[in-house]
C-alpha cells in the first residue's frame, strides 16, 4: 500500500515531480472503431439513405448502404402490414450494423478462430424482444445454419448471439459511456492509489503520438503527429511556427479515429549533437501495397530546428497484409543499436501462414529487430549486429532480436538505479492483446513472446500453445479486459527530484484511461501494482494544477535529462464547446507527497538555441479551470470545512467541479435560451 500526506497538513509544502502523459482524443469519441475489412471507419462521401444513423461516421458507402436498402425491401415483401409495422424497425436496425464504426466488434470478425456473423451480437434484452416479435424474420435475414436451428429456442438462440466482450453488444454499446462518452474523465479512487496533478505544457495538437528530445543539451523537445508533422518546443514551452519536419505527402493515413496508419514513432541518433541524424517509422502506400518504411533523415546544416527533406535516405521497408497492427516503435537502446517493433501484419490471430508472422522468423512482422546504423555514409544502409540471435540460423532474418510479439505499442529503455545502475539497459514494452488480455513484457535477446500460441499468461491457440518447442517467456504483468483493452507501454522512473520513485515503471490503457504503475519486489521477483489516481480535494488546489484528464492514454515519453520520467496527455476540449475544433493539451503529472532530491540538485541549463522561425508563446488553454479552482478555494473551504475530515476531500472535489464546469455550463445553457 502506498500513501500520500495529510490532506490539510504537508501538502502545501509537498514537492511535486513532473511527468508528461500524452492522451488522444476525438470529438465525437469512438473507441478503437474497426470495420469488417479490418479498416478505419469514413465519412461517406455521399449521403447514405437508408443506413442514415451512420451518415456521418460509419463503414458504409452509398453502394453498401443501396445494397443493404434493396435486402431490406427484399426482406419485408415477404410480411403484410401488420408485420412491416412490427418487424421493419428490427430488420432495419439489425442489417445497418455492417455499417456501425463497430462492426468488426459486432460481427465477432477480431476472433479468427471463429466465422463472421451473418448477425451482430446482441445484448440478451434486446435479443428477446427481437425474438418475440420478429423471430420469423430470422432466416430471412441469415443463411446460418446454426441460427436457423436455434431459431425455435429463445434462449438457445439469443445465447448463440451473445459477445465474449459485452461492451460491443448491439444496442447497448450506444449508451456505453466507456464507448460513448467524449469526454470521460479518470476519477480518483483514494484507497491505495498513487495521487497526481497536472499542469499543462502545449496545446494545438491534432492527433499528437509521440513526444521525443534531441538529446544534444538544449532540452528542446518534438512532439509528431500522425498525420506526418513534428513540432519542436523550447524548454520554455514555445512551439516554433516552422514545423520540424513534414511528410504528410508521402505518409499513409486517414483523418478518421481507429485509423493505425500514420506517422508512427520517432527518434533521435545518440551521437546527434554531431551526426545530426534521425530515424522515423511511418506507413507509406506503394502502388497497391502498404508498406511501413523507417527512413534516416539529417537536420538542415542551416537551421537546427528544421530537418533537411531532401536527405531522407530509406533504411528499410517492409509489406503490410493489412491496415491495422503496424507496430510503430524505433528508438536506440544502451547498445547503441536501433530497435524497430512491428505489428504482426494485422487482421486477427495472426492468420498469415502455418504459425502467423510472429512465429516465423523468416518475416519481418511481429518482430523486435535490431540493426546497426553507424557509419553508414558509404556502403550498405545498415548492417547486422555480429551478436544477433539468428544470424547463423538457416531461413531466418538476421535483423530479428526477439519474436512472438502482437503489436508493441510504446517501448522504453530503463536508465537503472542513479547510483547502482541496477535495471540499466532494460527495454519495457507494451504489448496489445486480442480477446482477453493486455501485457508488458522486458525484451530479451533471442526469446519468443509467445503470440499467436499465447495471449498474456493464456493459450491463444491452443495446438501452438501446447507445442512443447514453443519455449516462450511470460509477460511481467498482464491484466484483463475489464480494466483496459489497448495497453501503452511507459517508462521506469529514473529521475532526480522525487527519488522514492525510483524503480517505478508507469504505464496505461488507451481504452480504460488507466494510469497503473508496477514495482519490483526484490524478495519475490515478482512486480507489484499499484494504481494512479488523480489527486482529490486540496491536493490540486495550486494555480496551474488541475486534477483530471481525458482518459485516453497514447503514448508516454521522458525529458532530456532523465530527471522527470515525462508522461504527455493530449485531449480535446467538449465537442458541445467547439463544434469542428479539436485543442489537444499536453499535461505534466505532479505525483504528490513524496520525499525529493535536495535544491538545486536537479537544476541544469539548457544550451542556447539558435531560432529563426518565429515563435509561439505558449498559452494554456487550461488556464481558466486552474484559476477558478484557485478563485473559488476560498468558497469551497467555507462550505467543506464543517465536514468531518474523511468527507472533506469529497466535498472539495465536488465543489471545484460544481463551480468551474457544471454552474457555467447552465450559466451558459440559459444566456444561449435567453437570445433564442
Amino acid at each position: 500500500m502506498l500513501y500520500c500526506c495529510d490532506l490539510l497538513g504537508s501538502v502545501w509544502h509537498s514537492p511535486i515531480i513532473r511527468l508528461y502523459l500524452l492522451a488522444f482524443f476525438i470529438a465525437p469519441v469512438f473507441l478503437h472503431p474497426q470495420c469488417l475489412d479490418f479498416k478505419p471507419p469514413f465519412k461517406p462521401q455521399d449521403d447514405l439513405q437508408f443506413c442514415a444513423m451512420y451518415r456521418n461516421f460509419g463503414c458504409c458507402d452509398s453502394a453498401k448502404d443501396k445494397e443493404l436498402m434493396a435486402k431490406f425491401y427484399k426482406i419485408m415483401d415477404n410480411f403484410d402490414y401488420y408485420g412491416y409495422a412490427s418487424c421493419a424497425g428490427y430488420v432495419q436496425d439489425l442489417l445497418c450494423q455492417e455499417c456501425s464504426p463497430y462492426a468488426a466488434h459486432l460481427f465477432d470478425a477480431e476472433d479468427p478462430n471463429t466465422p463472421i456473423r451473418t448477425l451482430p451480437g446482441l445484448c440478451p434484452d434486446y435479443c428477446s424482444q427481437f425474438w418475440l416479435k420478429c423471430r420469423s424474420t430470422i432466416t430471412l435475414l441469415s443463411d446460418d445454419p446454426q441460427l436457423a436451428e436455434a431459431e425455435p429456442d429463445q434462449d438457445r438462440f439469443c445465447q448463440h448471439l451473445e459477445l465474449e466482450d459485452p461492451d460491443y453488444c448491439y444496442p447497448h454499446l450506444l449508451s456505453n459511456e466507456q464507448l460513448t462518452q467524449n469526454l470521460g474523465r479518470v476519477r480518483a479512487d483514494p484507497e491505495g492509489c498513487l495521487q497526481l496533478c497536472l499542469e499543462e505544457i502545449a496545446n494545438g495538437l491534432r492527433n499528437p503520438l509521440s513526444m521525443v528530445y534531441a538529446n544534444d543539451g538544449t532540452h528542446r523537445f518534438f512532439i509528431a503527429e500522425q498525420v506526418g508533422l513534428v513540432w519542436t518546443y523550447l524548454p520554455d514551452r514555445s512551439k516554433l511556427e516552422k514545423p520540424f519536419l513534414n511528410i504528410t505527402k508521402a505518409v499513409l493515413t486517414s483523418p478518421w479515429e481507429g485509423d493505425e496508419r500514420g506517422f508512427l514513432g520517432m527518434t533521435f541518433h545518440p551521437n546527434y549533437k554531431y551526426n545530426r541524424k534521425l530515424y522515423v517509422y511511418y506507413s507509406v502506400e506503394i502502388g497497391f501495397d502498404e508498406r511501413i518504411r523507417i527512413s534516416e533523415f539529417r537536420v538542415s546544416p542551416s537551421d537546427m530546428n528544421v530537418v533537411d527533406h531532401g536527405s531522407e535516405r530509406i533504411i528499410l521497408e517492409v509489406d503490410e497484409p493489412a491496415s491495422n497492427h503496424n507496430g510503430g516503435m524505433v528508438m536506440f537502446a544502451d547498445d547503441g543499436y536501433l530497435y524497430i517493433f512491428t505489428g504482426d501484419g494485422g487482421m486477427a490471430g495472426d492468420p498469415f501462414g502455418k504459425y502467423g508472422n510472429s512465429q516465423n522468423k523468416s518475416a519481418l512482422l511481429g518482430k523486435v529487430l535490431r540493426i546497426d546504423v553507424d557509419d553508414n555514409d558509404r556502403g550498405p544502409l545498415y548492417r547486422i549486429p555480429s551478436d544477433n540471435p539468428f544470424v547463423h540460423e538457416r531461413g531466418a532474418r538476421p535483423e530479428v532480436y526477439a519474436y512472438g510479439v502482437r503489436n508493441m505499442w510504446r517501448c522504453s529503455v530503463d536508465r537503472g538505479d542513479p547510483l547502482t545502475k541496477e535495471g540499466k539497459g532494460r527495454i519495457f514494452c507494451g504489448d496489445v492483446g486480442q480477446n482477453k488480455f493486455e501485457e508488458i513484457d522486458i525484451i530479451e535477446k533471442g526469446r519468443n513472446y509467445g503470440w499467436r500460441a499465447k495471449e498474456g499468461f493464456s493459450c491463444y491457440d491452443k495446438k501452438l500453445c501446447t507445442n512443447s518447442s514453443l519455449d516462450d517467456v511470460l509477460p511481467i504483468y498482464a491484466y484483463p479486459h475489464k480494466m483496459g483493452k489497448s495497453v501503452t507501454g511507459g517508462y521506469v522512473y529514473r529521475g532526480c527530484e522525487y527519488p522514492n520513485l525510483n524503480g517505478m515503471y508507469i504505464f496505461g490503457d488507451f481504452m480504460s484511461g488507466r494510469m497503473m504503475s508496477l514495482q519490483e519486489n526484490k524478495n519475490t521477483g515478482q512486480w507489484d501494482y499499484h494504481e494512479i489516481c488523480m489527486g482529490m480535494g486540496l491536493t490540486c488546489a495550486f494555480p496551474g494544477l488541475i486534477n483530471n484528464y481525458y482518459q485516453y492514454i497514447i503514448s508516454f515519453a521522458e525529458d532530456e535529462a532523465g530527471r522527470r520520467s515525462h508522461i504527455k496527455d493530449i485531449f480535446v476540449c467538449p465537442w458541445s464547446q467547439a463544434i469542428g475544433k479539436v485543442f489537444f493539451k499536453l499535461f505534466v503529472l505532479s505525483f504528490v507527497c513524496f520525499r525529493r532530491a535536495p535544491p538545486r540538485q536537479c537544476h541544469y541549463d539548457p544550451l542556447p538555441v539558435r531560432v529563426k522561425s518565429k515563435l509561439i508563446k505558449f498559452k494554456p488553454k487550461e488556464s481558466e479551470y486552474a484559476g477558478c479552482q484557485h478563485s473559488s478555494l476560498s468558497v469551497c473551504l467555507s462550505v467543506c470545512l464543517p465536514l468531518p475530515h474523511p468527507l472533506l476531500s469529497v466535498c472539495l472535489s465536488v465543489c471545484f467541479y460544481f463551480v468551474c464546469f457544471i454552474l457555467p455550463t447552465l450559466l451558459n445553457q440559459a444566456l444561449m435560451s435567453v437570445k433564442h
